[in-house]
């Protein structure tokens, strides 16, 4: 009976580890996601004119920058921080972007080889700041699809200075990255995020768009930044997320529960 109980217990508790570990696979065949290979100019410089190979879209203010030039105005708008440095193996430039949906469009890459239905994972880093010579608290985030359109921005319609966002794929799978909060002429350093996309065909459009203040089109203005697109995770190899610790945790938890209980029991009975 014990060996049975103990036995039941270790594959109870491996399911659950097994499950609360599990990662979905990346999002297959992305290149140049650090934005480094390019046809045009020579970040810094707007998205459009860098053309940044395998991208689309980016009309409006967004740029493509050289690390450290976030608080340059050579080439582009100039914010009160730099979002800092990043130890990215071969390098990267990153997208700034105006959050205000007034003065930007999304940018898209196109995948293929994708699995109808499938759910696939994606990590990139993001952070944030304020362009010089403006004021204001604001909030920022990136909004990320996955489909066969991408990102588009609309009024919405109540007369309150607020855009909305939208795919017209009405089956593209959409998601929103951690709210970074910006104090007036402060910024956000790089932070690592996660987004979880479902595939509705074989070949979709990944679409990216920078999103502030809930769509509010009055001009603060907010920037947000990204590179490593599809970087590995940023903890060590091999260990799990702390989501998954957690899930894990329970899983230990559950079955200690479940062991005193039995124990108790069998201590009932021979008493």
């Amino acid at each position: 009976m014990a060996m049975k109980l103990k036995v039941t217990l270790s594959a109870a508790a491996l399911a659950i580890m097994a499950a609360g570990m599990a990662h979905a696979d990346p999002l297959p065949g992305l290149q140049n996601l650090n934005f480094l290979q390019y046809t045009g100019a020579a970040p810094k410089n707007c998205f459009q004119c860098v053309a940044p190979v395998g991208w689309t879209g980016g009309s409006g203010l967004i740029y493509v920058d050289a690390p450290g030039t976030a608080t340059s105005f050579s080439g582009g708008i100039a914010t009160y921080q730099d979002p800092g440095a990043l130890s990215i193996k071969g390098g990267y430039n990153y997208v700034e972007a105006d959050g205000n949906p007034y003065y930007e469009s999304g940018f898209n890459y196109t995948v293929s080889g994708l699995t109808v239905g499938k759910t696939y994972s994606l990590s990139f880093y993001q952070a944030a700041g304020q362009q010089q010579g403006f004021t204001g608290d604001s909030t920022n985030q990136w909004i990320v699809s996955l489909g066969t359109a991408g990102l588009s921005t609309k009024d919405d319609g109540l007369g309150d200075s607020k855009d909305v966002y939208y795919d017209t794929d009405a089956d593209a799978s959409i998601a929103s990255t951690t709210l970074m909060h910006v104090t007036s002429g402060g910024g956000v350093s790089w932070n690592y995020v996660t987004v979880n996309l479902t595939a509705d065909a074989t070949t979709d459009v990944l679409g990216f768009l920078a999103w502030a203040n809930q769509g509010s089109t009055i001009n603060v203005p907010p920037i947000a930044f990204l590179t490593g697109v599809d970087s590995p995770a940023g903890l060590s190899p091999g260990v799990p997320e702390p989501a998954s610790w957690a899930l894990a945790i329970l899983g230990f938890a559950g079955a200690g529960s479940i062991l005193r209980r039995e124990r108790a029991k069998r201590a009932a009975v021979c008493a």
